[in-house]
């Protein structure tokens, strides 16, 4: 039995039109890290995109590689987007976008 423990780290992160909860979560051998707005999740690729697209989600996805692993929130921030859902889209989240900018979106989308 291993000594290691998961973990998993929450924060506050300001962006200019409001805050977001930055989330990292790491265990041996693996990691994943978002963004989470009111509105929807700017994430790394472990995401699908299609069933919270079913569900009307605004997910963003960018992605890291085996060198350069997106592990922390902040990480997300330089990183591009590389799919989205359609509600995502919709709320003028494109590819090629950075993380930041698609966090920005989420920010400013309407909410109902």
């Amino acid at each position: 039995m291993s000594d290691f423990l998961p973990r998993t780290t929450t924060r506050a992160m300001q962006f200019e039109h409001g805050t977001a909860i930055g989330i990292s979560n790491r265990w041996h051998r693996g990691q994943y890290c978002s963004i989470l707005t009111a509105a929807g999740i700017v994430g790394c690729g472990i995401y699908d995109i299609e069933t919270p697209g079913e569900f009307g989600q605004l997910i963003a996805i960018a992605r890291g590689t085996p060198s350069q692993p997106l592990t922390e929130p902040e990480d997300l921030l330089e990183a591009k987007i590389v799919d989205a859902t359609p509600q995502a889209k919709a709320a003028g989240i494109t590819l090629g976008m950075s993380g930041r900018e698609a966090v920005e979106k989420m920010l400013q989308a309407k909410l109902s």
